[in-house]
């Protein structure tokens, strides 16, 4: 795998990834997909105090797809939401030591997939 460009954590990502499932009754939930490419990945969230207390994924795509998945996991856990909703796919490609070229659309989807389901959660606190 290392010839198609992909980090050391790109890979410990998808053979590993972190925080795979569903949250039942999530204060926020977001769907993305692209379908050029195929993936789709949904996004749950539990928000407690303006911190994202939980947080889940389920993907299906490519190996990119599944680890930029699991490193917004990580990298919004914990975070408050409205730090969480400028995660953009750079940082999440430096948080993986870089994607190859043609991979970079699947972290935009990740960090997409976060932003609607923070858009959800603040439409239900809101009214």
């Amino acid at each position: 795998m290392a010839q198609v460009g992909y980090s050391q954590k790109v890979m410990e990502h998808f053979m590993d990834p972190k925080n795979v499932g569903i949250i039942e009754n999530p204060d926020g939930y977001g769907k993305v997909g692209n379908p050029v490419c195929g993936d789709l990945m949904e996004m749950f969230i539990s928000v407690k105090d303006d911190i994202i207390s939980d947080i889940k994924f389920r993907t299906f795509g490519c190996g990119s797809a599944i680890a930029t998945s699991s490193m917004v996991t990580e990298m919004a856990k914990g975070m408050n939401i409205d730090e969480a909703m400028k995660i953009t796919r750079n940082d999440v490609a430096n948080e993986l030591d870089g994607l190859p070229p043609k991979k970079m659309h699947c972290s935009n989807l990740a960090a997409d997939a976060l932003k609607e389901a923070i858009k959800d959660y603040k439409k239900k606190i809101t009214g």
